[in-house]
């Protein structure tokens, strides 16, 4: 793609400077694009199985050996998994899975770190509540707060369009205290 788009550029570049019109160049760019486009669709293969994730990520990796650990990792999530490379301090490959549900987004508050070595916050069988609108006070959600707390689970993972003001101060402060752990996310997309 990079040695497509410097071929473009630069004959483009060749054809404005001899005087042609930059809108035909642009045109014209536009329009070899759209073929480069649909003649790569056309050539492109569908990676099916282990196998050719393998064959790919063994290549793109330069190892063999990496690109077995990349389809280990993706037959295991699944392919609407996510996968996340991280360096390591050793000098070993590994891998781990972790069942759940990722967030781009993080948490509102570095409060709700549950797990303080990697920095993130974890809850296990707790309520959800989506919502695309900003929770500023406690009262917003009262009678959904009490009614967590009657089933005996003290978990609740929020995520909204934004959490403050005294809604965040009150979550913060039972999570301290360890009267009720709020996890509160801001909605991927806001």
């Amino acid at each position: 793609a990079v040695v497509l788009l410097e071929a473009l550029v630069n004959e483009g570049l060749k054809s404005l400077t001899k005087g042609a019109n930059a809108m035909a160049v642009r045109s014209g760019m536009e329009q070899a694009r759209d073929a480069a486009v649909q003649e790569l669709k056309k050539m492109a293969k569908p990676v099916e199985g282990r196998k050719d994730i393998e064959q790919v990520a063994s290549i793109s990796a330069e190892s063999e050996e990496h690109g077995r650990i990349i389809a280990e990792t993706v037959e295991k999530v699944g392919k609407n998994g996510v996968v996340t490379v991280e360096e390591s301090q050793g000098m070993e490959l590994s891998y781990e899975v972790v069942e759940g549900l990722q967030i781009d987004k993080g948490y509102v508050s570095a409060y709700m770190v549950s797990n303080p070595e990697r920095m993130e916050a974890e809850m296990r069988d707790a309520h959800i509540l989506v919502t695309d609108r900003k929770i500023s006070s406690v009262q917003e959600i009262l009678p959904l707060l009490e009614k967590v707390a009657q089933t005996g689970r003290k978990e609740l993972v929020i995520v909204a369009d934004d959490v403050e003001g005294e809604a965040l101060t009150t979550f913060v402060l039972n999570k301290l205290r360890g009267t009720f752990s709020v996890l509160a996310v801001k909605a991927p997309g806001f």
